[in-house]
């Protein structure tokens, strides 16, 4: 058996390998570009009570600081709270916004 490879071999593998390519078109599935509901619900969910505990954190943390203990936690839970709803309902609108994209894609390639 010989050490090194046949350059000729090779370059004709190379060859076929790129008719091969060349000859073939590739078609994109659409599979991973669409979140199931579960996921939705769940990125829903996190973004909800991480802008929660974000705004607990900054009013416990102010309350700790200035020594009023309730005043900031319940200023910053609700304004906390208030994000949380609003990130929510942008993230909403972005899957509404790319599922309508997503139907006219597929309805203007089957016509």
């Amino acid at each position: 058996m010989a050490d090194e490879p046949d350059p000729d071999r090779l370059r004709a593998l190379e060859e076929r390998i790129a008719k091969a390519h060349s000859g073939r078109q590739t078609k994109r599935s659409g599979a991973g570009k669409g979140f199931s509901q579960g996921e939705v619900a769940w990125r829903m969910v996190i973004e909800l009570v991480s802008g929660m505990l974000l705004g607990l954190a900054i009013g416990y943390g102010l309350d700790w600081v200035f020594g009023t203990m309730p005043i900031f936690l319940m200023i910053f839970a609700l304004l906390g709270f208030v994000a949380g709803v609003k990130t929510m309902l942008r993230t909403a609108q972005q899957l509404q916004a790319s599922n309508r994209d997503r139907t006219a894609d597929t309805s203007a390639k089957g016509d």
